[in-house]
């Protein structure tokens, strides 16, 4: 038999993780449109300038959250990673 409490807990996890996974959602829709703003406008895919302020404005939110820097690095290089590899696909017409 499962606790109560453990139930609880894990109901709320859920429920982030649903969060999560929607505004993963609405980010990539985002990123999407500036996929395709970079192919209308002969940019690049990749801007490391941005990437660069990005992650380190993240690091500086995960400090203040709590959530251990390095994480919210790899998290954001994960995905970073995705949204270039997208773009690509984008500008190479696919």
């Amino acid at each position: 038999m499962t606790h109560p409490e453990l139930l609880r807990l894990r109901d709320s996890i859920d429920n982030i993780d649903a969060a999560l996974i929607h505004l993963l959602a609405e980010r990539f829709k985002c990123t999407q449109a500036v996929g395709e703003y970079k192919a209308a406008h002969d940019l690049p895919p990749a801007d490391p300038g941005r990437e660069a302020a990005q992650i380190a404005r993240l690091r500086e939110l995960a400090a203040r959250a709590k959530l251990d820097p390095d994480f919210a690095e790899k998290f954001l290089n994960f995905i970073v990673t995705e949204v270039i590899r997208h773009h690509e696909a984008i500008r190479a017409g696919l």
